[in-house]
């Protein structure tokens, strides 16, 4: 083991006791590699995060510049920064017009935080309701939402009037009354395998909510710029939440969050108390200059009008004995296979073949795929026979 593996593992706190243990020294485009300079095709983009593949020269040239420039100023909020003020101006000019108000912090996780705050701000209530097997982070507040006891049974006590509903489920809407004061829900279950809306879910959430008074927050941390096709999927379905969270895709590779409301909504946050909600690092320049490169290039490139061509077909090509069903919303997709010990043989086989794929929080029996969305039709292929040929292994030993 490198010196540097074992420093890994005496001095980095740990999240498994199974950890990749795959070494990075650079990466470029949809490729990882390592101190031998063996490429990996990174199939997942970090968890859906880096869009625009690794070291794209437009957020490497935005982060550059504005590193030279300035980083750190003051807590966000407090002073005019220039690439704070274009993200948020740009971003809500791709937003439905009650979406105009933008709160930027560092990640996912602090996004539900701060809308969670939100809601109980504007409505004066306290019940929230999120839907099961979803995931909104892992944060005290965030883990409430929760509703697996595996993840959440050691931390109890958590936050208290938090109910669930099962996502899809229309009679379930009946939940949702005049005590609640927002309903928290992804627009694509991501974590559950993917599992798109259907029967106009959204609307008919959208329409309980309005009717009782309930804010509705749409979790687009991973469904986000792009992801599904559109630059945000809920302009797929028709429909506009009260909440939009944002993070994950939106820094090309930076730390960054955002949620969105509209100005009267945010305007909460000033008075009773004044500082309502604050962060040092939410907003940083750096991250804002890459979260600003990163919409300019999607918004300017052809990368989501192409990614349903791009789903079709990897689907085409998801043809083996081992796969039950695929799944998908533009190129986050699922491959549901029948256990988690054949996906874990699948990820391990795909790793030595230079293939990085991965399963799901609270689905392990299926291998996700979320690609960069600049993958090329060449580099699918390459992919798609990489994990074909590692089915092929798994099965051989079945």
């Amino acid at each position: 083991m490198t010196g540097l593996r074992s420093q890994f593992l005496q001095h980095l706190a740990p999240t498994s006791a199974f950890p990749l243990m795959l070494e990075i020294t650079d990466a470029e485009g949809v490729y990882l590699i390592d101190p031998d300079g063996k490429r990996y095709l990174d199939f997942i983009a970090g968890i859906s995060v880096s869009s625009l593949g690794h070291k794209h020269p437009a957020v490497v040239k935005a982060v550059q510049e504005q590193a030279a420039s300035f980083m750190h100023t003051m807590v966000y909020g407090e002073y005019v920064l220039s690439p704070q003020v274009e993200l948020a101006t740009l971003l809500t000019s791709q937003l439905p017009a009650t979406l105009d108000s933008v709160y930027l912090v560092n990640s996912g996780t602090e996004a539900t935080e701060g809308a969670m705050k939100l809601a109980k701000r504007v409505t004066g209530r306290r019940e929230i309701i999120s839907c099961r097997k979803a995931y909104h982070g892992s944060s005290q507040g965030a883990l409430s939402l929760m509703s697996e006891d595996r993840f959440t049974a050691p931390f109890r006590p958590l936050l208290p009037n938090i109910n669930h509903i099962e996502y899809n489920c229309e009679y379930c809407l009946r939940h949702i009354t005049e005590k609640t004061a927002a309903v928290i829900v992804e627009p694509v279950q991501a974590e559950w395998g993917v599992r798109p809306p259907f029967d106009d879910y959204l609307k008919k959430l959208r329409a309980r909510c309005t009717a009782v008074g309930a804010l509705l927050i749409l979790d687009e941390i991973q469904t986000g710029y792009g992801r599904t096709g559109a630059l945000f999927a809920f302009k797929k379905y028709d429909m506009v939440p009260d909440i939009l969270l944002l993070a994950k895709g939106m820094g090309g590779g930076m730390p960054i969050g955002a949620f969105v409301s509209s100005k009267e909504n945010m305007s909460s946050f000033t008075d009773n108390p004044i500082l309502g909600h604050i962060t040092t690092f939410g907003g940083h320049p750096v991250s804002c200059a890459a979260a600003l490169a990163t919409l300019k290039t999607l918004l300017a490139e052809p990368f989501i009008a192409e990614v349903e061509k791009k789903e079709a077909y990897i689907k085409s090509r998801m043809k083996h004995s081992l796969i039950r069903e695929v799944r998908s919303s533009g190129l986050l997709m699922a491959v549901q296979l029948d256990s988690f010990e054949i996906v874990e043989k699948v990820i391990g086989h795909c790793m030595q073949a230079g293939l990085i794929v991965d399963w799901f929080l609270f689905n392990d029996a299926c291998v996700r795929i979320a690609p960069p969305l600049t993958i090329s039709m060449e580099e699918i292929d390459i992919a798609c026979d990489k994990l074909l040929d590692a089915l092929d292994k798994v099965a051989s030993d079945i």
